[in-house]
């Protein structure tokens, strides 16, 4: 007899939120979809696609649109954050009280807590308890290739291989490969830089610069994540995985990433309020490049791409004047 699969709810209405909850339905979860705007929930429960994000996509039957938080979490027997950064925090304290002590609570959300720095698995930890299964899904992965059932593979972490391969089953199928891990600190810092450094080779390649200087900038931006992954605890063979490398390569050279056309308008003299205002979805990797600055300035450890990034976004720095300021640096052994 086949044991019945649980209920799975997905918080975040956006193109990855909503990649993932119809991944999840498709491999046979009753699967709660939820989102903070109401009439777009409705929208999405009458047309059974987001076309706003994934237009086409249709949603399966098992498939569920809610608009109240609450009830979702009481409903579900796991959950799924995949809401921006900013809102991790708040989302994780509105629906706690009413979790199962059973509830496995994942996030596909990439960065760190705004105005803290902290990992999103610290921030899970404050609010929930150090006792809650915890774990974080990331690797080289756009929304639309994933809904459109492209080859994918993607890493979960948690704390225990337990949870990790609880969570796993939930995305595994004939399209999508999952790898498990017990490095959390790897793989959340992975996400988090990465979209940083797409920013810095979307300037690049907005600037004209060509592909030498965009490899140039993804290997020595590698370098900077193994040098902050290291000094938190986490460790450098997580860095030459999916979560590592493999969403950095993706992340810098295609133009569906976010944060690259947030790199390529700046390279091209655009602005970043317009820009992002145009994209209409969060950049995580704006926010995150005060983040992690911050971060390697506490732990002392020498980040001058992701440095020059945060001077173009925050301090008013002329993209070529960042760009030069990185080749004038002092020379050094690799």
């Amino acid at each position: 007899m086949t044991a019945t699969k649980p209920v799975i709810a997905v918080l975040g209405a956006g193109s990855w939120g909503t990649a993932l909850a119809v991944l999840i339905a498709r491999n046979g979860y009753r699967t709660l979809f939820w989102g903070h705007d109401a009439a777009r929930q409705a929208r999405l429960a009458h047309e059974r696609e987001n076309a706003r994000y994934l237009p086409g996509v249709r949603f399966p039957e098992n498939l569920i649109i809610r608009e109240d938080l609450i009830e979702t979490a009481e409903e579900a027997a796991h959950l799924l954050l995949v809401v921006p950064s900013h809102a991790f925090r708040a989302t994780l304290e509105a629906l706690q009280a009413r979790l199962s002590s059973k509830a496995i609570v994942a996030w596909a959300t990439k960065g760190l807590e705004p105005a803290t720095g902290r990992l999103l698995s610290q921030v899970a930890a404050d609010v929930l308890g150090e006792d809650r299964a915890l774990g974080v899904i990331s690797g080289p992965t756009f929304a639309k290739e994933v809904a459109q059932g492209l080859p994918t593979a993607v890493t979960v972490a948690a704390r225990d291989f337990t949870t990790a391969e609880a969570i796993a089953a939930w995305l595994r199928s004939d399209r999508v490969r999952v790898y498990t891990s017990t490095d959390l600190v790897g793989v959340e810092l992975g996400g988090a830089i990465k979209n940083v450094l797409a920013i810095a080779t979307g300037i690049s390649d907005g600037l004209g610069l060509g592909a030498n200087a965009r490899a140039a900038l993804i290997t020595r931006g590698l370098a900077e994540m193994r040098r902050l992954t290291e000094a938190l605890g986490g460790k450098p063979e997580t860095v030459m995985g999916l979560a590592g490398i493999g969403d950095l390569v993706l992340t810098c050279t295609d133009n569906q990433s976010r944060n690259r056309q947030v790199g390529l308008a700046l390279g091209k003299g655009r602005k970043l309020h317009v820009t992002l205002a145009e994209i209409g979805q969060v950049a995580e990797g704006v926010a995150t490049a005060r983040e992690v600055r911050q971060l390697a300035q506490r732990m002392q450890v020498d980040m001058p791409i992701t440095e020059q990034v945060y001077r173009v976004l925050f301090e008013g720095a002329a993209p070529q004047d960042a760009v030069e300021a990185l080749l004038r640096r002092e020379s050094r052994s690799e």
